[in-house]
């Protein structure tokens, strides 16, 4: 124990040095949406209470990190709801352990832990999906080795995560447990077809399509008082599907040496097309045909409104958000909205070579870890490890059958009803040992997706999250181990990549070359140059 107290004290001391530039301590990124499926579970059973083989003689203290997205019911919080007290009922009391949940705003995840880990004061178990911020905690001396805590208390734990467990050892110490990551599908695209219908249009299968497809809607003015023919917000499924289709290097090689990664995303920022692409949104920009206020718009909130109200023609998306969510769906609010609204699936941006060339997730998910300073480690471990069972995961995910959800072609759906909705409206920030529905095959987990859905609109959610799988890149490029110097310069290059893709797009066309390569060199100056390098020689080693 004083062991654990000395190392904490050092890294506390090393990382309250850095406090007044917080992203050496971790880097990260708020985005995202790779997290929005509901979490894994097994087929049939029903929960049970887990007693524990062996509960420690005095009640001691866990506490948890979740998600605070503002979405909690009325009545209930993300710290004290119907979920929280089944964990304490049916882990921590036959535990003799009192779990206390600790919210952290999700849209500034990566700050808020910053502060907590510099001051002492995060969570026993926390977690993130930055795999660089995870790094640099380590590096620091501020995460614990949790591989001989695995080994005696995480059975159940291990065999459920399987080879997904690798992606959280760095140089050599499992510093964090890795959730899986079942469905790999990233965005997707759908486009009004009754916009399509007024305008005489085929559904668009090419960029040159529909970039043409989009001066039309905005000639015809289909949105009524307002018209933004392609949807578009500061966030990265709104660029990066344009972006990768743009990219003209298929090497490996190519990826080590000219992207970079930040968070949980790979960045093509010096590879052939790069640039291409910034000048194709410019000229969607300069001609009136995406939203100029997407600047603004870094949470989504302001493009799905537009979604939802009729005034958008082409929208990308997080793979599952357009139908998913029954009456509250986005395509069913926009039917309410609209009336004669219809919509279609579609890949809308082809690369060089006629493909659709689109990102995809890494197997990996939720990266799990324990501050150094934490005495619960143990805790943590036999949590997760409860957590790891056929019949918690079935509670945790789809709650009792015939009060949270029904069973319809040997599958749990869920009912949308008050009791669902109470207990299950965090479930993926819960459950965080999987991020995806897994049913034992691919096959099985689509026919469960689409049972999910509200049957007008079922065969087409399928097809929508088909065509994400088409051509797909898997992101990011894995090296060996996280870079020094990106889990570093996380942060700053998120915002300074923001910046050359807002200042290029926004520029005047013929000053277009000038700005993106000022933003450019602003990017390489402040990190660019020290990644790259590192990037290099990392890659060196590695052939």
């Amino acid at each position: 124990m004083k062991a654990v107290q000395k190392k904490a004290t050092k890294w506390l001391v090393t990382c309250m040095a850095f406090a007044t530039v917080l992203a050496g301590c971790a880097g990260g990124e708020a985005g995202p949406s790779q997290e929005t499926e509901q979490p894994a579970a097994s087929e049939g059973g029903k929960t049970t209470e887990q007693p524990a083989a062996e509960a420690p003689k005095e009640r001691v203290k866990l506490r948890v990190e979740v998600f605070d997205r503002g979405n909690a019911p009325e009545g209930l919080t993300v710290t004290k709801n119907r979920m929280t007290e089944y964990v304490q009922k049916n882990f921590g009391d036959p535990n003799n352990i009192d779990v206390e949940f600790v919210a952290v705003p999700r849209s500034e995840e990566i700050n808020q832990l910053n502060v907590l880990m510099a001051a002492g004061t995060a969570p026993d178990l926390i977690f993130t999906y930055n795999a660089g911020a995870v790094y640099n905690w380590a590096k620091q001396g501020g995460l614990q080795d949790l591989g001989p805590v695995l080994e005696e208390h995480g059975p159940n734990l291990k065999s459920y995560l399987g080879d997904a467990l690798e992606y959280g050892v760095f140089d050599g110490t499992q510093y964090a447990v890795v959730a899986r990551r079942v469905s790999l599908e990233k965005y997707s695209s759908i486009i009004r077809q009754d916009w399509l219908d007024a305008a005489g249009l085929p559904v668009p299968k090419t960029t040159e399509e529909t970039y043409n497809t989009l001066k039309k809607f905005k000639e015809l003015n289909l949105g009524g008082t307002r018209t933004i023919p392609l949807s578009f917000s500061l966030t990265p499924d709104s660029y990066e599907p344009v972006i990768w289709s743009f990219i003209k290097e298929q090497s490996d090689e190519a990826r080590y040496l000219r992207s970079v990664t930040i968070g949980s995303r790979e960045y093509p920022i010096l590879m052939d097309g790069h640039k291409d692409a910034l000048q194709f949104l410019n000229k969607l920009y300069n001609e009136g045909l995406i939203d100029p206020d997407f600047a603004l718009d870094k949470d989504k909130k302001k493009r799905d409104e537009n979604f939802v109200n009729g005034y958008t023609g082409l929208q990308m998306h997080d793979v599952t958000q357009y139908f998913y969510g029954g009456d509250e769906s986005h395509v069913n609010q926009l039917k309410r909205n609209v009336p004669g609204a219809e919509v279609t699936p579609l890949l809308p941006w082809t690369d060089f070579e006629g493909k659709n060339r689109q990102p995809s997730y890494t197997p990996s998910g939720m990266f799990i870890a324990v501050p150094t300073f934490s005495e619960r480690a143990v805790e943590v471990v036999k949590y997760l490890n409860w957590m790891a069972q056929d019949e918690v995961i079935q509670y945790m995910a789809f709650g009792e059958e015939g009060v949270h959800h029904d069973v319809v072609d040997g599958f749990p759906v869920r009912n949308g009803s008050d009791e669902d909705k109470n207990l299950l409206f965090n479930t993926g920030d819960m459950l965080i040992i999987t991020n995806g529905i897994d049913f034992g095959s691919p096959e099985k987990n689509l026919q469960y997706f689409g049972l999910v859905i509200d049957e007008p609109h079922r065969a087409m959610a399928i097809e929508n999250r088909k065509m994400a799988q088409k051509d797909a890149v898997q992101q990011p490029i894995k090296f060996d181990k996280p870079l020094d110097s990106e889990a570093k310069h996380s942060v700053v290059m998120l915002e300074k990549y923001e910046e050359l893709l807002v200042k290029s797009m926004m520029a005047k066309p013929d000053q277009f070359d000038a700005v993106y390569e000022a933003s450019l060199k602003d990017f390489m100056v402040t990190a660019g140059n020290e990644v790259f390098a590192e990037r290099a020689a990392a890659y060196e080693a590695m052939k």
